[in-house]
């Protein structure tokens, strides 16, 4: 088997700091299941093995909290292991958003887009303990928002991940096929992240 991860990318990578909901890997192992069957789960998890952090589908808890740094190994191992690129990387965003519970509850609970928006900020911190999510901007006539995610420094993996995200958060609360553009990102020189979302 081909090493993946040198020890110096594992200790980088475990500077990250905060925590992620466990639905998060959850919804990445399950994918990885589903779409790559048993022996790709089991590539996968040999490779977080090789990395010196086992990691199996079994063993995480929805509900939990598990370091940052751990879910950013994990989208690694699985660009690397299926060689992906990083555009296929938004599938994982929208699947995020699809099994996961707490999200799809929020969202059948809303009954309209300024309730989405305010609480939104709320619905970040239930996921995240790092980074905080702000909508700036929310034009309904030319059916657009604005949301900035502050103090989220964490990979570039992760811009892929949260454009698969918001748009599947805007097709589950319009019911129609939304689009996210990332306009500042903190991997380009800028202060923060921000996306522009469209329905």
């Amino acid at each position: 088997m081909v090493k993946l991860f040198s020890k110096k990318e594992v200790d980088k990578l475990m500077e990250i700091k905060g925590e992620v909901k466990g639905t998060a890997l959850k919804a990445e192992l399950q994918y990885i299941l589903e779409r790559k069957g048993k022996d790709g789960l089991e590539r996968l998890e040999e490779t977080l093995k090789d990395a010196g952090h086992p990691l199996t589908h079994k063993e995480i808890k929805a509900l939990k909290f598990y370091p940052l740094w751990l879910w950013t190994l994990l989208l690694l191992a699985i660009q690397r292991v299926f060689n992906l690129k990083d555009e296929e990387m938004e599938k994982f965003g929208h699947i995020d958003v699809k099994l996961s519970f707490i999200v799809r509850l929020f969202i059948q609970r809303l009954v309209a887009i300024d309730i989405a928006i305010k609480e939104a900020p709320k619905m970040w911190r239930k996921y995240f303990t790092v980074g905080n999510l702000k909508v700036i901007d929310l034009n309904k006539e030319k059916k657009y928002i604005i949301v900035r995610l502050n103090d989220f420094n964490v990979h570039p993996i992760h811009c892929r991940l949260l454009k698969g995200q918001f748009e599947s958060v805007l097709q589950m609360i319009f019911n129609t096929r939304g689009t996210c553009e990332e306009t500042k990102c903190v991997y380009r020189g800028d202060d923060y992240h921000e996306f522009l979302l469209k329905w």
